[in-house]
């Protein structure tokens, strides 16, 4: 499939909380109860919290579109300080997310590629994410781009207290 790429503006606020509420509940839904699913789009992840994400200074959104079709998105923020990386240049892919329809199709990898271009670009050390320990494909993916394991966090799903791996790429000199 041919995927094309755009910078998102503020005017894709309500199209990327739309999708990103959307693909979360794909994703993880059938591993978390209801309840938790429920409280967490309700309380945590909410339309109106992920629209002023766009437009924000410290992030940025790139669209990925198959013809007309929203196919996914990342979501790259830069300034957000980790021990582990002290002295770091650092590059967080903060979300990468695929429309359910386009899994499987080349939509990560473009988007994993854009981002790891863009990290070189601005002479970035490494990059890093976080991801839910039991989300075995998303990790399997993260690994086969070279990032490894290097530290956990803590993840409120609604009143579960998850954890994510926090996993790292090291870009060349």
């Amino acid at each position: 499939m041919d995927f094309t790429l755009r910078y998102a503006t503020r005017n894709d606020a309500e199209l990327i909380a739309d999708i990103s509420r959307q693909t979360f509940y794909d994703t993880f839904a059938a591993d978390n109860t209801e309840e938790d699913m429920a409280k967490f789009l309700d309380e945590q992840f909410t339309r109106g919290k992920l629209m002023m994400e766009v437009g924000s200074p410290e992030n940025s959104f790139l669209l990925a579109y198959s013809g007309e079709d929203v196919a996914g998105y990342i979501k790259l923020r830069e300034g957000k300080k980790l021990k582990a990386l002290e002295g770091k240049q650092a590059l967080e892919i903060a979300r990468i997310y695929v429309v359910k329809e386009f899994i499987g199709k080349g939509v990560g990898k473009l988007l994993m590629q854009t981002a790891l271009d863009i990290a070189r670009q601005k002479e970035k050390d490494v990059v890093w994410l976080g991801v839910w320990e039991r989300n075995q494909r998303a990790i399997a993916f993260y690994t086969s781009w070279g990032f490894e394991k290097f530290d956990e966090c803590d993840f409120l799903l609604g009143d579960d207290l998850q954890t994510d791996w926090l996993m790292r790429k090291d870009l060349p000199a």
